[in-house]
């Protein structure tokens, strides 16, 4: 009997389009077709096997747990995985990977005898709509099918299979030189089947794909691997047909473990975008860049001065909330949920970090756009009226509004951003005006977001809370490094927020009572806000310290080199959804500065 692994047990596969996790046991337990918002045909990883799964590995007792792999990697950097199992009778190896799409969405397995005779197992258990809906699954014309509804899951193999307790089953035995593929595909259930699969051209055509894909990286420092493979993540990210960017292809993996901090992250979070576009420039992909500027403008269009803070993979503005009750969540933290009910809060910070990437995109070369630019012209006439209001924030309380102070320093950073703009001859707009606005955006956080007995900016106007999205003040030049008041907010969030391991938390939880987000429980330390503490130190100095709390933060990564959103100090493991881009991007970055700082070992 199999049950979901940790978070960090899992293994990331996709075609850009969607993407599966696997289990070290080679246990598929999440997998959303055929994008990665549409239902979950495996849903184990926040329930149960009745959820949907697919296990392929050595043949064990069915009481019995599966066997972990005794060893896995990516082929080369690449999106392929390999898993391999040293057993009493052999060593037998899966290849997992989905080919990037040219037709109907796949996931191939192929196993691969090594040596010795390995009995194996192959137990495909597809339940529709996030576990809920047993298909219909029946032969035809050779090939086994299921059906439900409007989707259809196409299992093709050269094994034998039976059906078992509304299970597909398929045992052999592997020897060395022997090769077995295994192919499911999604195809919409009114149409003609999908075309059969051809396993090993789509491993070389895929293997080739992201080889080709990984040479474009300007990057060639020491922290090259670590690097490569957090573009490849948020690579796999993207939703390829329009350019948009998933935080994380994952829903209701929990913040706090049995508690309630569940959300789902498979939706273009403007923020997120916008922060994985200025890394993805920054090492040399100028084509994603340009496609994430085209979803944004297609997203916004028409409509700038409402602009969400996140949006369906093709712009969709409707992202309801919702809880799957029949879903016990991942190691009982309920509820599960889809959709999102912060997409309509009010969060000034995205101004900012969308004209950043604007602008950032602007400097690098990328052709104008004269709509983009207009666009950059029209958020800032909303922020205008609009930046003095109270908002939900970066960290998207369901608490009331407050003047986050991050809030109004990125409203800041849009200003400025939209002036160099002006200033460079590449757009129009009332630059005096601008000016005194920013000047004005200025004065009012230094004055009413800065508390002077301690020697730092707060949460909040009137907080004596801390959060740690102050510490991207010296990094948008709001403040240079070694102005008095960034040295002392970056000595007080490592005081009162850093963990017993020494990462940074977001703002301080109270436990079983609600805090300043509206919400019980407490929750890890935010990879992203450690990222940045190691930023800040570079940035005034402490650079030995920066390196050696960088390199603690790349211990956290799973064996494969992903991360989740948090890390549990008390549970020592990772939490949140996974992989996120939002701890990925941030990764990078810290690199990169290390390494212009030439702060690294050797």
């Amino acid at each position: 009997m199999h049950v979901a692994g940790r978070i960090e047990d899992y293994a990331l596969i996709g075609d850009m389009q969607t993407a599966a996790l696997v289990c070290r046991d080679g246990t598929v337990d999440w997998l959303c077709l055929p994008r990665f918002d549409s239902h979950a045909i495996f849903a184990g990883l926040l329930g149960t096997e009745e959820h949907g799964f697919w296990r392929l590995g050595p043949a064990h007792a069915d009481d019995a747990e599966p066997p972990a792999a005794t060893r896995r990697h990516y082929r080369g950097d690449s999106l392929i995985l390999e898993s391999e199992w040293d057993t009493p009778r052999g060593t037998v190896r899966v290849t997992d990977f989905m080919p990037p799409r040219d037709g109907a969405p796949q996931l191939i397995r192929i196993v691969e005898g090594v040596s010795g005779r390995v009995p194996m197992r192959s137990a495909l258990r597809m339940r529709f709509s996030y576990g809920r809906v047993v298909p219909w699954v029946h032969r035809h014309e050779g090939r086994t099918v299921a059906v439900a509804g409007p989707d259809s899951v196409w299992f093709d193999t050269t094994a034998e299979t039976y059906g078992e307790e509304l299970t597909t089953y398929s045992d052999f035995t592997i020897a060395p030189g022997d090769r077995v593929a295994f192919t499911i595909s999604w195809e919409p259930s009114h149409k003609q089947p999908p075309a059969l699969p051809e396993p090993e051209q789509s491993l070389e055509a895929t293997e080739d794909f992201w080889r080709e894909w990984v040479e474009h990286c300007t990057y060639h420092g020491p922290y090259r691997e670590a690097v490569i493979r957090s573009l490849i993540t948020l690579k796999a990210l993207t939703y390829a047909p329009t350019g948009g960017i998933v935080a994380a292809p994952t829903t209701s993996l929990p913040e706090d473990i049995g508690g309630v901090r569940n959300w789902d992250y498979r939706y273009t979070w403007l923020r997120d975008a916008a922060i994985t576009l200025s890394s993805l420039l920054r090492t040399g992909y100028r084509e994603e860049a340009r496609a994430w500027r085209e979803w944004l403008l297609r997203a916004v269009a028409g409509d700038p001065e409402n602009l969400q803070i996140m949006y369906g993979i093709a712009g969709e503005r409707e992202l309801g909330e919702a809880e799957l009750d029949w879903l016990p969540g991942y190691e009982a933290s309920a509820p599960v949920r889809v959709g999102n009910g912060a997409a309509h809060q009010l969060q000034l910070d995205v101004y900012g970090e969308v004209t950043e990437a604007l602008h950032l995109a602007h400097m690098t070369g990328l052709a104008r756009n004269d709509y983009a630019s207009l666009l950059q012209l029209k958020l800032i006439s909303y922020l205008e009226k609009h930046w003095q209001e109270p908002d939900e924030g970066i960290w998207e309380v369901r608490g009331p509004r407050r003047h986050f102070v991050h809030s109004k320093v990125m409203a800041w950073v849009a200003v400025d951003r939209t002036i160099k703009l002006i200033e460079s001859g590449d757009a129009d707009g009332p630059l005096e005006r601008w000016k005194e606005l920013r000047d004005d955006i200025h004065r009012e956080v230094c004055e009413k977001g800065y508390d002077k007995e301690r020697n730092t900016f707060t949460q909040s106007y009137g907080s004596k809370e801390l959060d740690a999205s102050l510490l991207l003040i010296p990094q948008v030049g709001f403040l240079p490094p070694d102005d008095k008041r960034v040295i002392g907010t970056v000595e007080a969030i490592q005081r009162e927020l850093s963990t017993s391991d020494g990462f940074i938390l977001r703002y301080p939880t109270e436990g079983k009572e609600e805090g300043v987000d509206g919400l019980p429980g407490d929750e890890g330390a935010f990879l992203a806000c450690s990222f940045w503490m190691a930023d800040d130190l570079a940035m005034i100095g402490r650079v030995d310290e920066a390196r050696k709390l960088f390199e603690k933060l790349l211990s956290l990564r799973n064996d494969l080199g992903l991360l989740a959103e948090e890390w549990d100090p008390r549970l020592q493991r990772q939490v949140g959804n996974f992989p996120q881009a939002f701890s990925h991007v941030p990764l990078i970055d810290t690199a990169l500065r290390l390494t212009a700082s030439g702060a690294y070992a050797g």
